[in-house]
């Protein structure tokens, strides 16, 4: 079964954690979907993920390991459906 989670962060995460946490992890698991800081003072970042139930759950759970070295105010999780095809991948939008 397939699941797809909005994860809003809030916070200054710096860019290596983008691609050296999120990124990397979403591409092991092979979950699909896009990173992006919404704000342009770079306090919001946003990642859609889609994949299995079994590696969305793995995913949340890295993140929460990587994010306690990174300053930030919180982490809202959602569900979200899927309005896209992101064909497989996992991008960071910048």
């Amino acid at each position: 079964m397939n699941k797809c989670l909005k994860i809003t962060f809030h916070g200054d995460l710096p860019k290596s954690f983008l691609k050296s946490v999120v990124q990397k992890h979403a591409q092991k698991l092979s979950l699909e979907g896009t990173v992006q800081r919404v704000h342009s003072d770079g306090l919001v970042t946003r990642v859609i993920a889609c994949g299995t139930k079994d590696a969305i759950d793995d995913f949340l759970d890295l993140l929460y390991k990587g994010v306690t070295e990174a300053e930030f105010n919180g982490i809202e999780v959602e569900p979200f459906l899927k309005d896209r095809d992101y064909r497989g991948v996992f991008r960071i939008i910048e």
